[in-house]
């Protein structure tokens, strides 16, 4: 049986349910990008695609910024009942997802700075180096990115899987609470 749907209190906000659905699109949509982007040979089309990849990362950085904020000055609602392995399970792996949020592209800036291929964000605003420019600390950092976004992946998957479970196996209103434009 479906429980009602939750009221308004018992939801996130509009900002932290926009918050979370434009950072999960632009994650996902970095992610595949990014793997796409790899295997392309060398060239000038391969470049510009590394530098919206940048540009991406730090949109995302920025908004993870704004969105932990968010997260610190607001509320969310309660936790719904649930076996206390899975409430830890789910604070565990939102603090990892929030983490990862900051981690991932900031490695992707270490690696482009120590690189010496600064980050012009939009072509209009160059950021400072984050690393000072060193080809062997970049070729020690490289993989670090690519290792730390699979890691922001399989977190994506399990907290897509929870949210999923406890919408059609729990049937409680989990998912309803992080869903625009219900309540």
């Amino acid at each position: 049986m479906v429980t009602a749907l939750p009221t308004a209190a018992d939801r996130y906000t509009p900002v932290a349910i926009a918050f979370h659905w434009l950072l999960a699109l632009m994650i996902v949509g970095t992610f595949c990008f990014g793997l796409y982007m790899v295997g392309l040979p060398t060239s000038i089309g391969k470049l510009k695609l590394i530098n919206y990849h940048k540009w991406a990362g730090v949109t995302i950085l920025a908004l993870s910024a704004a969105r932990l904020l968010w997260r610190l000055t607001h509320r969310p609602p309660a936790d719904l009942p649930m076996p206390a392995w899975q409430a830890q399970a789910a604070h565990l792996t939102h603090g990892a997802l929030y983490l990862m949020f900051f981690v991932v592209p900031l490695v992707g800036w270490a690696y482009s700075s120590a690189a010496g291929f600064p980050i012009v964000v939009f072509g209009v605003l160059p950021l400072p180096d984050f690393v000072p420019v060193d080809k062997a600390l970049a070729q020690a950092i490289k993989p670090w990115h690519e290792r730390m976004a699979w890691v922001l992946a399989l977190l994506v998957l399990g907290h897509l899987a929870a949210a999923l479970k406890h919408h059609f196996i729990d049937r409680d209103t989990l998912l309803d609470r992080m869903r625009p434009g219900r309540g």
